[in-house]
């Protein structure tokens, strides 16, 4: 049993309305003869009101290529990832030196050494904290991290265990692209962290030896990842002199619909349960294609889904932070009735799902 003890969300200070953002990225993407009508639909399309970004809006044309734009990568990462385990250790309990494994992850930016490294010494981290920087997930990683972690603890049952997000996504633009992919990308994602600790099922935090320590949030009963073969063009980055040109894949929410939902009955029944008796679904906000797509292949009434779409709107798809900070919404402003069922899920580059079962 592994017992999520704390979540921490984050978002930079520099918040914007949409239509700031779909003026400022228009004379970004668009050559000044072409009409912004399809912009200006596709950022409407995204059910996205506001976003927070990693750097004021008038900074964005300074930034010459790739180099500079992963420079603010790793000067904003740093920031928000100490603000996100600061938080989290001080909603815990927990203190710094208590953490024998980080795991980081991001797909919007490259450090070596990695940032959870360069925030160690920092935040008072151990010298000998085992550390797993992860790349390529993406919007998965969240739940992803959610259940290495889980498989970590299982192994090291008296441990504590971080989870660190960064994703800054708006540092990805590309700037005279007007292909409708980096349209949508531009329309739809934010930029946000995430810290989760974690603690095995022998730790006082989840034994309840030390009363005050007794942590309030779910248990994580399992997992399951899943790669559906032949879909590496649906979702993920083409690399190239100016960073990360996203892809994706206009059939994507099909594909949602033709497998998640017989992956998902799969998992539950595993347990003998059926989707009507989970009584929270902590879903990556994907964007409203997929969340339509989710919904209907579970067959959810229409408001299982209600802060996912909420965080959708009030700050966009944060990547792999974004499932992160629907659970910690979750737990602060519809918390499930205790002993209940509950899933996270996510989806990402591969085409992969990755499942977690809850406790609460």
């Amino acid at each position: 049993m592994t017992r999520i003890v704390a979540v921490r969300g984050v978002l930079p200070p520099q918040q914007y309305e949409q239509g700031e953002i779909t003026r400022a990225f228009a004379d970004l993407c668009l050559a000044p003869e072409r009409d912004r009508g399809v912009l200006e639909r596709v950022h409407a399309a995204a059910q996205v009101e506001r976003r927070h970004l990693a750097l004021p809006l008038e900074r964005y044309p300074e930034l010459s290529g790739f180099g500079q734009s992963n420079d603010a990568f790793i000067e904003v990462a740093l920031r928000l990832g100490e603000e996100a385990v600061t938080g989290v250790l001080e909603q815990s309990g927990l203190r710094a030196e208590d953490i024998d494994l980080v795991v980081f992850t991001s797909v919007t930016g490259i450090a070596a050494p990695s940032i959870e490294a360069r925030l160690a010494g920092p935040l008072g981290l151990r010298p000998d904290v085992k550390r797993v920087p992860v790349f390529g997930l993406g919007c998965v990683a969240g739940a992803a991290g959610i259940a290495r972690l889980h498989d970590y603890l299982h192994g090291h049952p008296d441990q504590v265990a971080l989870l660190l997000s960064v994703e800054l996504c708006s540092l990805t633009l590309q700037r005279a692209d007007a292909s409708p992919q980096n349209l949508v990308a531009g329309a739809l994602f934010g930029d946000g962290a995430a810290a989760l600790l974690a603690v095995g099922r022998d730790h006082p935090a989840a034994t309840g030896a030390d009363p005050a320590a007794v942590a309030p949030g779910p248990t994580v009963v399992d997992t399951r990842s899943r790669l559906y073969p032949g879909t590496e063009r649906m979702l993920g980055w083409e690399i190239g002199d100016n960073g990360f040109r996203i892809v994706l894949g206009a059939d994507l929410p099909e594909l949602v619909r033709s497998g998640l939902g017989e992956e998902v009955r799969a998992f539950l029944a595993d347990h003998d349960l059926k989707t009507q008796d989970v009584t929270a679904w902590v879903c990556h906000p994907g964007g409203p294609r997929v969340l339509d797509a989710v919904r209907e292949t579970l067959e959810l009434p229409a408001r299982a889904l209600e802060l996912t779409w909420r965080s959708l709107a009030d700050v966009g798809n944060l990547s792999s932070a974004s499932v992160l900070h629907v659970l910690r919404d979750t737990l602060a402003l519809q918390p499930p009735p205790p002993g209940t069922p509950g899933v996270l899920l996510a989806m990402g580059p591969g085409f992969s799902t990755e499942l977690v079962l809850l406790r609460w």
